[in-house]
């Protein structure tokens, strides 16, 4: 059992609230997934020449401010760096692959969160309240996001196993459910070169999916594919940096609920999480139907 939380704003003056409304909607799912939580932002993309990489050290002791410096005299292209305590985000003009690399030869204890020109992911062990506090969730600003709380069934408790997972550019998913398949799913996408990191099965549905948007497929259509490829029980969020898309299995046994208004569309596992949400009482609020996907953009 875990909690999703989704949130897209249509009206840009309410930009700035994205992270005020969303913390309750998170807090409120905590007894669903007390282990971990996490959320990826989306928020006013970099120039076409950068790119963001979201950065986490863990319990480790990383001093970002020299690895920044080292990196930039390494590669001469422009770096600007955010820090906020374990985690950071680096906005680079230097090819993202070949900067994760740097990184992953120069300081492998920094995990790569996620890389795209709109995306900030954070994702940590613990309360969700807690999480929420030490990295200001509040604050943030942006025009949609996906979070999640997770209580552990398949795989270990730590950040890497947190949601949201992410593969590719300014793509996220998170998960509530648990998929049968996610082995055989491993076993045709790593001949092709995809690479996994841990042995959660949500991962597994992740790179699946953004296999299928690298290969050409809109995402509707990566999700119509996933029918008949992604064997289990789920309520799948996910972002783009256009759009918001939920979706769940044949028999729908894991929870979701819905409200859109003319300024947001708000997801949860459970009502609760929306019930502070403003004018809730005038929103449309409905349960996504089984194998039907519901798609909004920014």
């Amino acid at each position: 059992m875990c909690g999703i939380v989704g949130l897209l704003v249509k009206k840009a003056e309410l930009r700035d609230q994205l992270g005020a409304m969303m913390v309750p909607m998170l807090v409120g799912m905590t007894e669903r997934g007390p282990d971990s939580a996490g959320l990826a932002v989306y928020t006013a993309p970099v120039s076409d020449r950068q790119c963001k990489l979201s950065l986490y050290s863990g319990e480790h002791a990383v001093d970002f401010r020299r690895l920044f410096q080292d990196l930039s005299a390494e590669h001469g292209a422009a770096h600007e760096l955010a820090v906020e305590g374990n985690h950071a985000v680096l906005v680079t003009e230097s090819d993202p692959d070949e900067v994760t690399e740097w990184i992953l030869r120069h300081a492998p204890e920094v995990a790569v969160l996620s890389v795209g020109r709109s995306i900030d992911l954070y994702k940590e062990v613990g309360a969700p309240a807690d999480i929420a506090r030490r990295y200001r969730f509040d604050a943030l600003k942006g025009t949609h996001l996906v979070a999640h709380t997770r209580m552990a069934t398949e795989s270990a408790v730590t950040p890497a196993h947190a949601h949201p997972f992410t593969a590719g550019r300014d793509f996220c998913l998170v998960h509530n459910g648990s998929l049968s398949n996610p082995h055989l799913v491993r076993k045709h996408l790593e001949p092709l070169g995809i690479e996994f990191e841990t042995d959660n099965d949500t991962e597994a549905a992740c790179r699946f999916f953004e296999w299928r948007l690298r290969e050409g497929d809109a995402l509707e259509t990566a999700v119509e594919r996933g029918f008949s490829v992604l064997d289990g029980f789920y309520t799948f969020l996910m972002g783009t940096d256009q759009e918001l898309l939920i979706v769940r299995d044949a028999f729908a046994c894991k929870p979701a609920v819905v409200a859109e208004s003319d300024d947001y569309v708000a997801i949860a596992s459970e009502f609760r999480s929306l019930a502070h949400l403003p004018d809730i009482a005038h929103a449309s609020l409905f349960e996504p139907k089984p194998e039907e996907i519901y798609t909004w953009r920014i």
